[in-house]
């Protein structure tokens, strides 16, 4: 999977480089939802995670650990070595993506609704893990 053009698929994604060429951040209205890098020799995704998934995702996945140099409670690293299916790796964007359009200012939020529709932006399941309210 191309993760720099699935993230780049998610509505009104874009890409940018402040912390150099060699990470690249994916933005939705401003605000963060990836960070895509080398580490270790080996490409390396931080998206940001409901608290209580980012810990059984850990569990579960060895390629996935607290993220680096970011708060370590609210985002994974996740290191893309092939041991983590597509569908899931798929998921885990949707869902960073998801909580960081929960969290816009409501006007930010209600505009990418009216454009995209909900599901397109929600497809990771953020409406229901409590996110930011919806009104």
């Amino acid at each position: 999977m191309n993760l720099r053009q699935y993230l780049l698929s998610k509505p009104e994604a874009q890409e940018d480089f402040p912390f150099g060429p060699e990470a690249a951040v994916f933005k939705v209205q401003g605000k963060m939802f990836a960070l895509l890098g080398q580490r270790q020799g080996r490409a390396s995704l931080n998206l940001k995670c409901d608290p209580q998934q980012a810990i059984g995702l850990r569990d579960l996945f060895p390629a996935v650990t607290p993220g680096y140099h970011m708060n370590k409670r609210h985002w994974n690293s996740v290191f893309d070595d092939g041991s983590i299916p597509p569908g899931e790796m798929q998921r885990m964007i949707d869902h960073s993506y998801a909580l960081v359009v929960k969290g816009l200012a409501r006007s930010q939020r209600l505009g990418l609704e009216a454009r995209h529709g909900k599901a397109a932006l929600y497809a990771g399941g953020a409406a229901e893990t409590g996110g930011a309210s919806a009104g």
